[in-house]
């Protein structure tokens, strides 16, 4: 299975761990960046924008072997339903779309929150574009941090570390502000790196844009589905 990367139009530097960085992947990855589409202009959108050109990017993806679809930024969720029914793979455009599975995975009482990018950018629209309820609790790592200002391609003291601290005080904030959560969503395709750290600052379950990945791989890998065949085809000599 090949997966394809829809990219913003960004230049900062992709840790491992990263979405945009290929020693992420344990499957084969394409990526595809979408000129113009700047970090600025896609997450303060309140709908969806440039929807054309991401539709075209991921055809041209599709065109170099990719058997599947994600993106490299959870606020296009946006352009999933777009996405979805213009292409002829499997679309999953952000890490929101786990909050109605991961709800069903967690005890009554407890809820799912979400650790973003910009906390003054994501929108009831955006959870409901991901099937999932417009009152979902979240933070956002702070808005002149530097994690923030290393996306935007503002000028800071930027390192794998300082940006870590960024994530792990947003996830701080959140399980403080919400006693009642029982798992934590990942927004940005950029926090990965920092998932671990977050799981021990809090003692939650995390969930990210791999988790999806995961999925998608294993919908559409082709050695997945021998293995099923053989193991279904091993079941029916038994019975």
């Amino acid at each position: 299975m090949t997966i394809g990367v829809l990219m913003l139009d960004t230049k900062f530097e992709r840790f491992v761990g990263d979405i945009g960085n290929p020693k992420s992947f344990t499957m084969p990855v394409l990526h595809e960046r979408i000129a113009g589409a700047t970090v600025d202009l896609i997450v303060r959108a309140k709908e969806p924008t440039m929807v054309e050109p991401f539709i075209a990017g991921a055809k041209r993806l599709i065109e170099r072997g990719a058997d599947a679809i994600t993106t490299g930024c959870g606020f296009l969720v946006l352009h999933q339903a777009a996405l979805a029914a213009a292409l002829p793979v499997p679309v999953a455009t952000s890490s929101l779309m786990l909050i109605p599975i991961v709800q069903r995975m967690i005890a009554p009482g407890k809820r799912v929150g979400v650790l973003t990018f910009s906390a003054k950018d994501l929108t009831p629209a955006h959870f409901i574009a991901a099937g999932a309820t417009p009152d979902i609790p979240f933070v956002g790592v702070a808005e002149d941090g530097i994690f923030r200002r290393a996306l935007r391609g503002l000028p800071t003291n930027d390192s794998i570390e300082a940006r870590e601290k960024d994530v792990v005080a947003a996830a701080r904030e959140l399980v403080s502000k919400h006693r009642d959560l029982g798992a934590i969503v990942l927004e940005c395709t950029n926090f990965p790196p920092h998932r671990h750290a977050v799981a021990r600052e809090t003692g939650l379950p995390v969930f990210d844009i791999f988790t999806l990945v995961g999925i998608l791989n294993a919908a559409t890998s082709k050695e997945e589905l021998g293995r099923f065949a053989c193991n279904m085809s091993a079941l029916a000599q038994l019975a």
